[in-house]
């Protein structure tokens, strides 16, 4: 034994061979090992517990301190795909000033939203934290502009959702990938509308990218100019509330209420019509107005321009994608990943790089 101090509730910590362990009862265990078992004890019977992980593509020795969800949040936090959406469009292309969202600030919105509600309910925040952390690391510059553009040109389709799963498993770490447990991916997987994560925490991270967008785009809306508060109808507002703080307390506490005890989570009746509505209202005056998207048109012939591009010069791709070439994968798929991978910024410099002439200097 190298070091032992008393830790409370917990029991008496002790290091043994560089290892953390928890005496509890006369019985040590390891940090893990401990905090599994408070899951145990502590959550609800419905929460999806980390030492019932059906584990990871690759298995691998287990941390003595972080349970496994803990790990993927970590490792999501460190990766380069997650520093990259800072400079990822959420609604509005490269807007100028300091306080519209972005895919980054949108992505930490649903998981402060989602963590908030698996805590009231008693479920795995790690599990809602790392998938929601997660849930957009395969998102193209110029957000769905961008989207769009790869899922019309790439014969195999495109789709944000499935690359932000194949980013974690096959291109982050230069080909390697980050490893992370199966729970994880079906969350970021079944994120949108049209899939449905098998745990309750996959589904509150479905919910709340969606509460999150309506909450922060109709913000950045009236930061604009395009809308004011006062032009939400009626039939909406008098249900969920006529601010956008209003609606996300609204939508929130809706949704602790209704699922509080139930293997499921879910809004009341009344108020997933009203959120309903509220997301058409946005469609109708926000994502498809011709003022906010007066640019998509370009970003979207920019995105093709460099499909079309690296489909014929290959030898700029970066090295790591070979390997994928080389293990069978379409040439096709390779440039999206390497397209869809970068920032708005990035994706700009490229593009003038390639096809804007330069001044001659004599």
């Amino acid at each position: 034994m190298e070091w032992e101090k008393d830790s409370g509730a917990f029991g008496r910590i002790i290091v043994v061979d560089g290892c953390f362990l928890i005496e509890k009862k006369g019985i040590p265990m390891n940090i893990r090992e401990s905090l599994e078992q408070w899951e145990k004890e502590y959550l609800s019977p419905y929460a999806m517990l980390s030492m019932n992980s059906r584990g990871r593509l690759k298995e691998e020795e287990q941390c003595d301190i972080r349970p496994v969800f803990q790990r993927d949040r970590d490792r999501i936090i460190h990766s380069k795909s997650f520093r990259r959406l800072k400079d990822k469009t959420q609604v509005f292309l490269t807007p100028e000033g300091d306080h519209y969202r972005t895919r980054l600030t949108h992505t930490l919105e649903v998981s402060q939203t989602a963590r908030t509600i698996a805590k009231a309910l008693q479920l795995n925040e790690d599990l809602v934290e790392a998938i929601a952390l997660g849930h957009d690391l395969g998102h193209t510059p110029f957000g769905h502009a961008g989207e769009r553009a790869l899922d019309r040109v790439c014969p195999y389709g495109f789709k944000h959702n499935e690359q932000s799963v194949r980013t974690v498993d096959m291109l982050e770490k230069d080909g390697r990938g980050i490893n992370l447990t199966h729970e994880v991916r079906d969350g970021i997987l079944n994120h949108q509308t049209s899939g449905m994560p098998s745990t309750l925490e996959g589904k509150i991270v479905r919910l709340a990218d969606k509460i999150a967008y309506i909450h922060h785009d109709m913000d950045d809306a009236v930061r604009a100019g395009i809308l004011k508060e006062a032009d939400v109808p009626r039939e909406i507002g008098s249900v969920i509330g006529y601010s956008c703080g209003q609606r996300l307390d609204f939508f929130i506490h809706n949704i602790v209420t209704n699922s509080r005890d139930k293997d499921d989570i879910c809004m009341s009746p009344e108020v997933a019509e009203a959120m309903k509505k509220m997301r058409d209202f946005m469609f109708r005056y926000v994502y498809r107005n011709p003022i906010a998207k007066s640019e998509e048109g370009k970003a979207e012939n920019l995105i093709v321009t460099l499909y079309e591009h690296y489909l014929v010069h290959t030898e700029k791709l970066p090295n790591f994608l070979f390997r994928l070439l080389d293990a069978g994968e379409p040439l096709e798929k390779i440039v999206c990943d390497y397209i869809s991978s970068m920032t708005d910024r990035f994706a700009i410099a490229q593009y003038q790089k390639i096809f804007i002439p330069k001044t001659w200097h004599g």
